[in-house]
C-alpha cells in the first residue's frame, strides 16, 4: 500500500487510503451525476476532456451501471464533505474499474472534482490531449475545516483585465478556496460600472501615474493607469466562479479610501473641491462627507452592486477613516451632535451601520473590516479581522461572525523571503513555512469566547493579495504562490501542529515541492521558487519598505499596530503626499 503523501494532494484530505493499482479512463467513458451535483460533474468532465483529448459522455439523470464515473449525493456526509473511491477492475489486466464520488452537497462535489483533477497528475492542468488518463486507486473521505476559505484580490490599486481575474478564480478553486473578495474601489481607482453614476468610471477609473515601490523615494512611473469592469463583465465573473464552487464578494470601500469616487463627484468629499485620483499608496485624510447625500449616493451604488452580484455577502470596507477633516468642519461637527454622537469620529460607525442596514434590507449580509465595529453596527454583519487577532476575538465575544485575516500572517503581498534580490520587499517576512503555521484563532484567545452562548461564529479565514506593488498578473503569481497553497491547507485540512520545522511542516514542504509545484508549472503559474526569485522576477532599483514583525508584536501584541489610530499609532498623515499603510500596503 502506498503512503497518502505520495499522491501529493493539496490541501491534504482528512483520510486517504492508497491500496495500489489504477484505473484507465478511455474515450467514450460515461459520466453520471445526480442533478444536484451536475455543475461539478460537468466542470470536471470539461477540463478532463481538454487535458487528455477524450470525449467523456454524460449519462441521463440517475445512476446507471454503465457509468465509469459517478457523482452521487450522500446525506450522511457533513456539509462540504465528499468521498472518492477509485476502484480498479476486479479482473486484471482487463480494462474497467470505476470512479465513484459521493458528496454531501454541490460544494462537496466541487471539492471532489478538484481532488480528482489533482489525482490525474500535472497533465490535468494542461490542454495537451496527448497522454492517457490514469487515476490511482484510492479511497478518500474529506471535509472542510472552515466554511469561509477566502482570498482577497485587490483590483483597485492595479487593475487586472477580466481574463486574469478568471484565471485567478481557477487557481483559487484548484486549492479548494470558496470565497473571492474583489476589492473593487479605493483611492487609486474605481473598477465597477455604475449606470446611475457614469463619472465613477469615466473619471474615477483612471490615474495619471503610479508610485513605484515605497512612497519614501518619491519615485513615479509617469504612466497613466486604469480600467474597469462593465456590469456584464462582473456577471460573467460571478457565473464563472459559481461554476467552480467559488462565491465572489464585491467590496465597495467607505467612508475612507474614496478619493477615486470623490474625484468623480466632488460633492461627496469633505473638502468639496475637485481633485485627481490618488497616485500614492497608504491612508488618505480625504474621506467622505458622512452626509445624507453621501448615504443616498452609496445606497444607489449598492443597489446596482446587489443586482450584479448574487452573493449572500457584500463588502463595505470601513477601514482606516481619519476624522481629521471632519473635526475641522463645523457643519459635520454639528451633524454628529444632532445625531446624538458624543464625538465626530463616531460618524464612521454611524455611516457604515446605515449602509449595512441597507444591505440587510435587501436580504444580504454586509462584511466589514474590524475598524468598522461600533455599538451601532448590526449584529448580522460579518467582521474581517485584519489588524491582528485580538480584534477578531473581541468581535466574536460581542456576537459577530468573524473571518480571520491578520496582516501578521496572511497578507501575501508581504515579502516571502530575505533573498537579496527579493522584488519590492515590503511588509512582514512571511515564508511558505510561516503561512503554513498560521492558526486563525490562537488558543490564547479562545478562552474569553468559548463559554459565551451569545458569541459569534468563527466562519473561517482569508488571505489577502493587495496590489500596490503587484502591477501585473505575473507579479500577482509571484506574491501569491506557493504561499496560497499553504494557506489553503490551513483553511481546509484538520487542525494540526504546523509550526516551522515540525513534522507536518516538513512533510508539507516535501509534498509541495515534489508533487504540487509541478501542477503549478503545468498550469503556467509564475510562482516564487522556494529558493528565491528567478532573475526575471526581480525588480532592481525599486525600493520596498520591510517591517519588523517581532518589534511590532512587542508593541501591539495580539492586536498589532496596523491601520490608523487617533492615539498616533501610525506615523504622520500628510494631506496630499504619501501616508502610512492601508491594509496590505507596505507603508
Amino acid at each position: 500500500m502506498q503512503r497518502p503523501g505520495d499522491l501529493g494532494l493539496v490541501p491534504e484530505p482528512a483520510s486517504t487510503q492508497v491500496p495500489g493499482g489504477s484505473v484507465l479512463l478511455e474515450d467514450g467513458a460515461r459520466v453520471g451525476s445526480d442533478p444536484a451535483l451536475r455543475p461539478a460533474a460537468r466542470w470536471w468532465r470539461r477540463v478532463t476532456e481538454e487535458a487528455f483529448g477524450l470525449d467523456l459522455v454524460p449519462s441521463a439523470p440517475g445512476r446507471d451501471p454503465g457509468d465509469r464515473v459517478s457523482f452521487a449525493v450522500a446525506p450522511d456526509l457533513p456539509a462540504g464533505g465528499y468521498r472518492i473511491e477509485v476502484r480498479p477492475a476486479e479482473r486484471r489486466p482487463e480494462p474497467g474499474g470505476s470512479v465513484q464520488v459521493q458528496a454531501a452537497d454541490l460544494a462537496g462535489a466541487h471539492a471532489a472534482a478538484q481532488t480528482l483533477r489533482q489525482l490525474a497528475g500535472p497533465d490535468a492542468y494542461r490542454r495537451s490531449g496527448t497522454r492517457p488518463l490514469v487515476l490511482p486507486a484510492v479511497r478518500i473521505e474529506d471535509r472542510p475545516r472552515f466554511e469561509w476559505r477566502g482570498v482577497l484580490l485587490d483590483v483597485a490599486r492595479h487593475f487586472l483585465p477580466k481574463h486574469d481575474v478568471l484565471r485567478f478564480i481557477d487557481l483559487a478553486a484548484a486549492h479548494r478556496l470558496n470565497v473571492l473578495q474583489l476589492h473593487l474601489t479605493d483611492d487609486q481607482g474605481w473598477r465597477v460600472q455604475v449606470h446611475r453614476y457614469p463619472e465613477l468610471t469615466r473619471t474615477g477609473a483612471w490615474r495619471r501615474e503610479s508610485t513605484v515601490g515605497t512612497w519614501r523615494t518619491g519615485s513615479r512611473d509617469g504612466r497613466p493607469h486604469g480600467g474597469f469592469y462593465t456590469q456584464d463583465d462582473l456577471r460573467e465573473i460571478v457565473a464563472y466562479a459559481r461554476d467552480r464552487g467559488v462565491t465572489v464578494v464585491p467590496e465597495i470601500d467607505v467612508p475612507g479610501h474614496v478619493e477615486a469616487a470623490v474625484a468623480a463627484y466632488p460633492e461627496l468629499g469633505t473638502r468639496k473641491d475637485r481633485s485627481a485620483v490618488r497616485t500614492t499608496w497608504g491612508i488618505s485624510q480625504d474621506v467622505l462627507d458622512p452626509s445624507e447625500g453621501s448615504l443616498a449616493f452609496f445606497r444607489h451604488v449598492l443597489d446596482e452592486v446587489l443586482d450584479v452580484f448574487d452573493t449572500p455577502w457584500i463588502g463595505l470596507g470601513g477601514d482606516e477613516v481619519p476624522p481629521t477633516l471632519w473635526r475641522e468642519s463645523p457643519s459635520i461637527v454639528e451633524r454628529a451632535r444632532s445625531l446624538g454622537l458624543v464625538d465626530v469620529a463616531q460618524l464612521h460607525g454611524w455611516f457604515v451601520a446605515r449602509l449595512a442596514e441597507h444591505v440587510s434590507d435587501a436580504g444580504r449580509r454586509a462584511v466589514v473590516w474590524d475598524e468598522a465595529v461600533s455599538p451601532l453596527l448590526p449584529r448580522d454583519v460579518i467582521v474581517t479581522s485584519w489588524r491582528g487577532y485580538a480584534q477578531g476575538a473581541a468581535a466574536l465575544e460581542a456576537g459577530y461572525d468573524v473571518v480571520m485575516a491578520p496582516e501578521q500572517a496572511v497578507y501575501l503581498d508581504h515579502r516571502a523571503g530575505e533573498h537579496p534580490a527579493e522584488p519590492v520587499p515590503v511588509g512582514f517576512l512571511r515564508t511558505v513555512e510561516d503561512v503554513y503555521a498560521f492558526e486563525p484563532l490562537p488558543a490564547a484567545l479562545v478562552g474569553p469566547v468559548e463559554n459565551r452562548s451569545s458569541r459569534g461564529r468563527l466562519l473561517g479565514t482569508q488571505a489577502q493579495v493587495w496590489t500596490e506593488h503587484l502591477d501585473s498578473a505575473r507579479r500577482v503569481d509571484y506574491a501569491t504562490f506557493p504561499r496560497l497553497a499553504a494557506f489553503a491547507e490551513v483553511a481546509w485540512s484538520p487542525q494540526a501542529d504546523r509550526a516551522p520545522g515540525s513534522a507536518a511542516s516538513q512533510e508539507f514542504l516535501g509534498r509541495l515541492e515534489r508533487r504540487h509545484l509541478p501542477r503549478l508549472d503545468a498550469y503556467g503559474v509564475e510562482y516564487r521558487p522556494l529558493t528565491g526569485p528567478h532573475p526575471w522576477q526581480t525588480r532592481p532599483g525599486v525600493e520596498g519598505y520591510p517591517r519588523d514583525l517581532a518589534a511590532e508584536t512587542a508593541v501591539g501584541g495580539w492586536a498589532g499596530v496596523g491601520g490608523w489610530r487617533e492615539d498616533g499609532g501610525v506615523e504622520n498623515l500628510p494631506t496630499e503626499e504619501p501616508s502610512p499603510a492601508a491594509p496590505g500596503s507596505d507603508e
